[in-house]
């Protein structure tokens, strides 16, 4: 009976294995294993060449028709062809077309690899018509001569306005201006961290005060603009004006004069957005390791040298990321400027935001405020990469 077993338990081992045998000769037989493909392929390399060139016929046809439809269209609303489109919807039209060929381009030139950039594509159709389309749009309008109240309509004037923009006083004063605004974030920095420190010890009714300070961040910088600059700092019936005279301030105008006027939009915009800075900084403060100041302590360091030994270092990268965030706010400063002196007095408070903004609400000057807006977009690029760059190194070589 044994060996009737093992005979019987010997033959379907053997019969298993056979099955194993002909399963996996069918399956190579179908397809290619990977031990068989050729070096350094990946399974794109592996797609047929008459799929891989339909693919790029149908997306290099698809991007040359988009092409054309748009330079039709530009041609057509500059005068300067009779063929075209009354609107633009056909080249929304074409573009969706640019979108689905492209999608289909890329699954049959890359197979599972294009399915997986499927899922890219309509994050990469949304930047390029948000994004890309409107800035380049925006170069191209920055070339005309357009004003809305004129009866001429847009005419392409080519460089005329970057030479007018060279030589604008009022636009280089916005740009000292700003220089000025964004130099103001360090002292906003100053003090944030000094009320950081304050909330971060234990003092009483401390949960109270975090709420008192982060108030004016809470509202809107047009409603701050409202109920301080043109109420409490009215310079004839408004509390700040009224305890200026009583301190012996004969005229307290905060707005007439231009470097009053400047230091009182700095301290409403400080006012609105140290708090942002505030909360960033409490937040390190709380994460920092309480061993580490308990050492210090032990050590015999003093409150001063605890914190600028200790406490600072520590605490340096999340204040440059404060600070930049801070002077990437500062850059787009406008509302309160508007509200409160409309770049008054004769374009003292002026930022570079509020006077384009002018040049479009005032003048109707599109043409000539698009190249200012453009020559800033340029300019806050470089910059704030610079920036990123310049804050990126001052951390590594401080730690």
């Amino acid at each position: 009976m044994t060996d009737l077993a093992s005979t019987g338990s010997a033959g379907h081992r053997a019969s298993c294995e056979r099955a194993r045998r002909v399963a996996d000769r069918t399956l190579a037989d179908q397809t290619l294993s990977t031990s068989e493909w050729p070096a350094g392929a990946v399974p794109s390399d592996l797609i047929p060449r008459s799929r891989k060139r339909l693919g790029w016929a149908l997306m290099a046809a698809a991007t040359l028709g988009l092409l054309a439809v748009i330079a039709l269209q530009i041609l057509y609303k500059s005068d300067v062809d009779a063929i075209g489109f009354e609107t633009w919807r056909p080249v929304v039209y074409a573009y969706v077309l640019w979108g689905v060929a492209l999608g289909i381009g890329q699954v049959l030139t890359r197979g599972e690899d294009g399915q997986r950039a499927l899922f890219l594509l309509p994050a990469l159709l949304f930047t390029i018509a948000m994004v890309i389309f409107p800035t380049l749009f925006g170069f191209y309008i920055a070339l005309t001569d357009w004003n809305l109240s004129s009866f001429s309509g847009r005419q392409f004037n080519g460089l005329d306005n970057f030479w007018q923009m060279l030589n604008d006083a009022y636009y280089r004063n916005a740009l000292f201006n700003m220089v000025l605004y964004v130099l103001a974030v360090f002292v906003e920095y100053v003090i944030a961290f000094g009320l950081a420190l304050l909330l971060n010890a234990q003092i009483r009714a401390r949960k109270f005060f975090r709420v008192v300070f982060l108030m004016p961040l809470m509202l809107s910088p047009v409603a701050v603009s409202w109920m301080i600059g043109k109420s409490l700092m009215e310079y004839r019936f408004g509390p700040a004006a009224t305890l200026a005279r009583h301190l012996g301030w004969e005229n307290p105008a905060f707005f007439s004069n231009p470097i009053t006027a400047r230091i009182s939009i700095m301290v409403l915009d400080a006012w609105t957005f140290i708090p942002f800075m505030m909360i960033m900084l409490l937040a390190g403060l709380q994460a920092m390791s309480r061993e580490v100041l308990e050492a210090a302590r032990v050590d015999g360091a003093t409150a001063w040298q605890t914190f600028w030994q200790v406490t600072f270092p520590l605490m340096l990268p999340v204040s440059v990321t404060a600070v930049i965030l801070r002077i990437i706010f500062k850059l787009k400063l406008a509302d309160i400027i508007i509200t409160v002196t409309s770049g008054g007095p004769g374009g003292a408070t002026d930022s570079v935001s509020s006077f384009i903004y002018r040049e479009y609400r005032d003048r109707s000057n599109v043409g000539y405020g698009t190249m200012l807006a453009m020559a800033y977009l340029i300019i806050i690029i470089v910059f704030v990469t610079w920036l990123l760059k310049f804050a990126s190194r001052f951390v590594r070589n401080v730690n």
